[in-house]
């Protein structure tokens, strides 16, 4: 991994990738009505035919070193994803503001896929396998996620850029 200290001028510390990746793996609440500065939304940027940005808000869990996510195939960012699956993921917790470049990969494995229903469940959404075992179902989704099924995607990350937003602050980027 190559870090780069982008606050430097300031004389500010590198952002420890450790001590990001741990607060990560704590999770960040994004469940309607928690409300307040412990709501965090994140936005997924994927690529247009026409190379133009899409960004649209999407429930994220971090986990294993990797960011999931759900979408159905036949939305935009779905379809996006199935030509071009690289992308980019921004979201702001108490601590810090990352956003994350990569590629999202479509998981198909049954028992991942009963993984990620399990921790959706577990943060309050009741989402669990379809007849399929390949995609996620529900009785609701956010309101602009169309029915179901919602596939899962898997976002690695090939580089991050985070700002501290408590003491003693930073801005780092890290490439992996």
């Amino acid at each position: 991994m190559e870090t780069k200290n982008l606050a430097g001028l300031y004389d500010l510390p590198v952002m420890e990738w450790d001590a990001v990746h741990e607060r990560l793996e704590r999770g960040f609440e994004q469940a309607p009505g928690s409300g307040g500065p412990d709501r965090h939304t994140c936005w997924l940027t994927t690529i247009n035919p026409d190379g133009t940005p899409h960004v649209t808000g999407v429930g994220v869990w971090y986990h294993d070193g990797a960011f999931w996510f759900t979408a159905s195939r036949a939305s935009r960012k779905g379809t996006n994803l199935a030509r071009d699956p690289r992308c980019a993921l921004a979201l702001a917790v108490h601590e810090f503001d990352l956003v994350v470049e990569g590629r999202a990969d479509l998981v198909t494995d049954r028992e991942e896929v009963a993984a990620t229903a399990a921790r959706a469940a577990e943060g309050g959404w009741p989402a669990r396998p379809d007849e399929s075992g390949e995609a996620l179902t529900a009785e609701y989704s956010a309101p602009s996620a169309g029915p179901p099924p919602w596939h899962v995607y898997r976002l690695v990350a090939t580089s991050a850029t985070g700002v501290g937003t408590v003491e003693p602050g930073g801005a780092t980027r890290w490439t992996f």
